[in-house]
């Protein structure tokens, strides 16, 4: 039986299920500013983008470590409102700014940002499409920093190589990721491993109880059920297979 992937689900139920997670994939503030470290001092009036930002994590790590202007984007309007909400409570509101927003049809100048951010979100719409696209809206010696999900190994077992491959067609190893981002015109400056409490600290224990109270919310409605079903999924073959593959830090700087 063909297994559904994440993003066939109706698109509401989705953002309705991690709109209410503090993280809407692997990450943590740790390894934010580990990826952050490897930048170049950004000067006071830097403006970063974090492009499919969800609920904003990552974003209040980037304000709390820099002085720059943040621009957050993101498809879903409930993730910006809460954004802006926590940028509110935090005293941020005139440093970040969340707005709604397509990743691959930008509303922003060419050579507007000095750092462009993105966490587990350069998938949807390709690892060298964003690359190649957001280094137009990077001004000369700029930064990109994303995380994205890589091969560690060159052999895999089927059964995880199918999953990915379906879900990312695009998925490589972490040398040709960085192949990728060398020819679309960036110097490789650093990549790491997201370590295991990424994954399950992070992103799967939290979603435990979410997914307790979301099938209560929707009871009786078989896409909310087979949804959470995969999200289950998920998480037992990343037990299962996580030698094989994770989620890379790449940084790099435009040329």
């Amino acid at each position: 039986m063909e297994e559904i992937k994440i993003h066939e689900f109706d698109f509401s139920l989705i953002n309705e299920f991690f709109t209410e997670m503090e993280r809407q994939g692997p990450g943590s503030s740790e390894e934010t500013i580990r990826a952050l470290s490897f930048i170049g001092s950004l000067p006071n009036e830097a403006r970063i983008a974090d492009l499919g930002c969800g609920t904003g994590a990552q974003t209040m790590v980037l304000a709390h470590n820099t002085k720059a202007t943040i621009t957050a984007l993101d498809l879903y309007a409930g993730s910006i409102e809460r954004l802006n909400a926590t940028a509110g409570r935090f005293g941020l509101q005139h440093r970040v700014k969340g707005v709604v927003g397509s990743m691959d049809d930008l509303p922003f100048q060419d050579g507007e940002f000095d750092l462009i951010w993105s966490e587990g979100a350069i998938a949807n719409i390709g690892f060298e499409k964003g690359l190649n696209y957001w280094k137009n809206f990077l001004k000369k010696d700029g930064y990109v920093a994303v995380t994205y999900e890589s091969w560690f190994t060159e052999e895999r077992p089927a059964e995880i190589e199918k999953w990915w491959v379906d879900a990312v067609p695009e998925i490589g190893t972490i040398g040709r990721n960085i192949c990728t981002m060398q020819k679309a015109g960036y110097i490789p400056l650093a990549s790491f491993t997201l370590p295991e409490s990424c994954w399950t600290d992070s992103y799967f224990t939290p979603q435990k109880a979410r997914q307790v109270e979301f099938l209560k919310a929707h009871k009786g409605n078989k896409i909310a059920e087979d949804m959470i079903a995969f999200l289950r999924r998920e998480a037992e073959l990343y037990l299962k297979y996580k030698q094989y593959y994770g989620y890379v830090f790449y940084i790099g700087k435009k040329i």
